[in-house]
């Protein structure tokens, strides 16, 4: 591992107060970014996203996609955790802080909307930071690519109804052209990409030596979209801190409690590191941009719901960098393979 890559939370850090300050300083750069957007997905950050996602690609043997089925508990454990515990924990959690415990402090409309907020967050499983931390824990590229595509061919079905049964709406509207274009724009075209470069590489020498060269340049697009997604909402930081604090928390437990039960299972099912890191990371970190769309679409752009969701994007890298390095530094304690 490079210096570069040793001290990245540091890195990481300085670009989240780089962005903070170029928020606050430069509002006219940052609306110019904020309005580089289609169907909610920001363009910018969706170019930076996809240079993050290209080397990983590249590592996909797509003739292997079939002897997944060989080794199916990865997969397993990422489903049962995204779709039938993290949409109902993060809820309960939600209702436990913002009804309960930090009662006193909200009116009952504004914790109503932060649940809600929640609700769509915990319901809405990554799609393209994935490839990112899976690629930083070593993980199998061409599995991480699978658990992903089922996740996504799921989430098709099952957001609606899940969301509109832990809110209590009998309709609810998705957008599905933020769905159907984050999918294209984070899995489709990168793997067409990676799949084009590895014919055109040839040997398996000649394609580790691209990913070695590409990987640092990865880096510096996770940093530089840090740095956006700051700059963004540098102004909601600094205005409403202590309400950021309150939504945080719980978000919080729940990524820190739902890796450690993914993580804990693939360790008890002997699944190997390189595909119980991906698998647990998954479950952790979220679709921002579809709980984003949703919570706007729903509620408001100025909604407490759309805060929530804008907070679960502000927590998540910081976090996902603290479990990457949680699971480099278990590598040893699981099953080789």
């Amino acid at each position: 591992m490079s210096a570069f890559e040793r001290y990245l939370s540091l890195w990481v850090a300085a670009a989240m107060v780089a962005g903070i300050a170029i928020g606050a300083l430069a509002p006219g750069l940052v609306a110019a970014v904020a309005g580089a957007e289609i169907a909610s997905i920001n363009l910018v950050v969706a170019v930076l996203i996809w240079a993050m996602v290209y080397p990983m690609m590249v590592g996909v043997d797509i003739a292997a996609v079939g002897d997944i089925a060989r080794q199916p508990r990865g997969l397993l454990v990422t489903l049962a955790v995204n779709w039938l515990i993290k949409p109902f924990t993060m809820a309960a959690l939600a209702v436990l802080f913002f009804e309960h415990v930090f009662a006193p402090w909200l009116a009952p409309e504004d914790a109503a909307q932060y649940t809600a907020g929640l609700i769509l967050l915990g319901a809405a499983p990554c799609t393209a930071m994935v490839f990112v931390w899976s690629q930083l824990t070593r993980g199998d590229a061409t599995y991480t690519l699978v658990q992903v595509s089922v996740n996504d061919l799921i989430m098709v079905v099952a957001f609606a109804p899940i969301v509109a049964f832990l809110l209590g709406v009998a309709d609810i509207s998705v957008p599905w052209q933020t769905l159907v274009l984050a999918t294209v724009l984070y899995v489709l075209l990168p793997l067409l990409a990676g799949a084009l470069t590895r014919r055109r590489l040839g040997d398996r020498t000649a394609i580790d030596a691209f990913a070695a060269r590409a990987k640092p340049w990865s880096v510096v697009g996770l940093i530089a979209t840090v740095l956006i997604l700051f700059g963004l909402q540098g102004e909601t930081i600094l205005a409403r801190p202590a309400v950021i604090a309150l939504i945080a928390l719980p978000i919080l437990i729940q990524s820190y409690g739902i890796f450690a039960l993914a993580y804990a299972a693939a360790f008890a099912l002997r699944v190997p590191h390189r595909i119980a890191a991906p698998c647990a990371l998954i479950g952790t970190s979220n679709f921002f941009e579809l709980a984003v769309a949703v919570a706007i679409s729903l509620f408001g752009l100025n909604s407490g719901a759309a805060l929530a969701t804008v907070v679960g994007v502000l927590v998540e890298v910081p976090v996902m960098l603290s479990l990457v390095a949680v699971a480099n530094r278990t590598r040893a304690r699981f099953a080789a393979g």
